[in-house]
């Protein structure tokens, strides 16, 4: 954090700058639209979303690449590492994530993830967990895919830890496709398991803050198959770890 102090001190006056034109956008843009037609819209949110993210990754120099198709709907698995995870990869596609409901108190992102339409939820909570399967409902009516990380956690990137079903009951119950995505994130000028994945202890600022000062992070985002969630939500967990740590394995070269 302490290197590279004008590149720190730029990008986080941009990124403040552009949470608050985003914020402002999404007053103009989306709250009108949902007061006339009297309802949350996902799609929009989801497109606005999209639009700031974009703008994000250009002035951080975050660079995406994209392999496979993203979905048109249903439920999407991905694993997590940081909290740049949802920009890069609504960067991809218009998503809503399911997200936990800490992040709703943390200055700006917080409301940043509110206007995105995010599924917050508690684990812990059983009785948060059914009523965030009933919002993802809403959100899949409306044809947009959600994200949900199955870890429950983020992680250091090395692996993938186990993916918990209780989310899934719903793809199951109702036949919504399901998608497994591998993120992968890449540093020439440090570490990504200290510096670009946010776990352990770390703290919101001061990861944020030594995160402007990397001149380059390059992620990779890639799409496996989507398909039919089958009979049993806890199979489908397995199959879906599966699919995700395959996908994250490097991609062979060209012939």
């Amino acid at each position: 954090m302490r290197q590279h102090p004008f590149r720190v001190a730029w990008r986080f006056w941009l990124f403040l700058w552009m949470s608050g034109t985003a914020l402002w956008d999404f007053r103009r843009r989306v709250r009108r639209s949902e007061q006339a037609r009297g309802g949350v819209d996902f799609l929009a949110r989801a497109r606005w979303t999209q639009r700031h993210a974009r703008r994000m990754c250009r002035f951080i120099h975050v660079d995406v690449e994209v392999i496979g198709t993203p979905p048109p709907s249903g439920i999407v698995a991905c694993n997590h590492m940081s909290y740049l995870d949802i920009v890069v990869l609504v960067w991809a596609h218009p998503m809503v994530f399911v997200s936990k409901a800490e992040v709703e108190s943390w200055p700006v992102v917080g409301a940043l993830t509110a206007c995105a339409g995010s599924v917050l939820v508690r684990r812990e909570k059983r009785g948060d967990v059914a009523n965030a399967a009933q919002q993802i409902e809403s959100v899949v009516q409306q044809g947009v895919p959600v994200v949900i990380f199955l870890e429950g956690t983020s992680s250091g990137g090395d692996g993938v830890l186990p993916f918990r079903s209780s989310l899934l009951e719903p793809a199951v119950s109702r036949q919504w496709p399901v998608t497994p995505i591998g993120l992968d994130y890449r540093l020439d000028d440090g570490s990504v398991s200290e510096e670009v994945a946010y776990w352990k202890d770390m703290t919101f600022l001061p990861h944020f803050l030594n995160l402007l000062s990397k001149r380059r992070i390059k992620a990779r985002i890639s799409f496996g198959n989507s398909r039919p969630p089958g009979a049993d939500r806890k199979v489908l967990a397995q199959e879906l770890h599966s699919e995700v740590v395959h996908l994250r394995l490097p991609t062979a070269p060209s012939p």
